[in-house]
């Protein structure tokens, strides 16, 4: 279920839309193609998916807020699996063919219609608190570094580190439940540049003429995502004078943050006078996207959000499924930024980058 008010169209999109703008960046399949049978792009994300059912199983399976948890895991492995070898015998079946918008919704459904609201909801609240307990002596960190370009590539960075902790990635999953994510090592152990896509030193001389009044952030992870990559950069934000907005789902999805959930993590943040480490809070914003799954079709925001965002003049798209997978070719009317890691082989494959390199794609406004 998605925001109980109709949803409209993201205001910034290029014109018309239906002919600038399709969400999913990787296309599974051509006109040409055969509409009866799968095609290579198609039975490889199939198979994507196929692989992460364990992981998310495993995660149902403890659930504590739902009766009969393993029995209905079991049911959810079951139902989505039958699905996705559907598709791969015929791409049309179950509202085909498939992309990357679908195969998430399809799985976010039968989740839902089983009784699973938020199966990372543990380890979503886990990381937050530890997040949290590091926030400080991250910002501090970054306060200390006096060259402004050396500090927004700091902060970037960060970005990057934060958006590690994934756990829609079957491998991530892995290695995540095997030793945890270190934030700090993260940091300083990103793939060298220049990355896949680079674009970070046209963004910094762009950044030193302080223009941008409003700041649109479509936000990914809970944990160290939000808490570490995204709000000092927000905060920079602020203190350069800039309105932010952080727009988060409406509903959970995966470990993604939702909006009920950031308003809680900033409240706990704030000092004594209201304050994100000294800087004045009154210019954030947090906005329901009205988006309940890890990609986004910006066909389909809340009005809320689509008033809020109407007159910024950046809009920046984090993590691999809003930034990458879907949007990484969306063009606005203002300024864009895309930004996140690449975490699927596949994904890095199409891009010619390399596994965990980084995507920082800025673009001018089109006019």
């Amino acid at each position: 279920m998605e925001s109980e008010t109709e949803m409209v169209a993201f205001p910034l999109l290029l014109t018309p839309i239906e002919t600038n703008y399709r969400a999913c960046t990787i296309p599974y399949r051509f006109p040409s193609d055969n509409p009866k049978k799968a095609t290579p792009t198609e039975l490889q994300w199939i198979n994507v998916f196929l692989n992460s059912i364990a992981s998310f199983k495993k995660r149902a399976e403890t659930d504590s807020t739902v009766p009969d948890a393993p029995l209905r895991a079991e049911k959810f492995a079951q139902r989505y699996g039958d699905i996705l070898e559907d598709f791969k015998k015929d791409p049309e079946s179950h509202g085909g063919p498939p992309d990357g918008i679908l195969l998430c919704r399809l799985r976010e459904l039968i989740l839902r219609e089983l009784g699973f609201i938020d199966i990372f909801k543990k380890v979503k609240d886990e990381e937050n608190a530890k997040a949290i307990s590091l926030f400080k002596n991250v910002v501090q960190l970054n306060d200390a570094i006096v060259d402004e370009p050396k500090r927004l590539e700091n902060l970037v960075r960060g970005i990057f580190a934060g958006n590690i902790f994934d756990l829609g990635s079957a491998e991530l999953a892995e290695v995540f439940s095997r030793d945890g994510m270190s934030f700090l090592a993260s940091s300083q152990n990103l793939v060298p540049r220049p990355w896949v896509i680079d674009d970070l030193d046209t963004f910094k001389v762009k950044w030193s003429k302080k223009t941008w009044k409003k700041v649109v952030i479509f936000v990914d992870n809970s944990g160290a995502d939000i808490v570490l990559g995204i709000l000092p950069f927000a905060r920079e934000l602020l203190r350069c004078g800039s309105q932010v907005v952080l727009a988060a789902n409406d509903m959970p999805s995966i470990n993604d943050v939702t909006y009920t959930e950031l308003i809680e993590i900033i409240a706990k943040l704030k000092d004594e006078n209201g304050q994100l480490m000294g800087v004045d809070m009154s210019n954030l914003l947090v906005a329901n996207s009205g988006n309940d799954l890890p990609v986004i079709d910006l066909t389909r925001v809340s009005q809320v959000l689509a008033y809020l965002a109407s007159d910024a003049d950046l809009v920046i798209l984090e993590g691999m499924g809003r930034g990458i997978e879907t949007n990484l070719y969306a063009q606005f009317k203002c300024d864009s930024l895309k930004i996140g890691m690449v975490k699927h082989p596949e994904v890095a494959q199409f891009l010619g980058g390399r596994l965990y390199d980084c995507v920082f794609k800025y673009s001018e406004a089109v006019s």
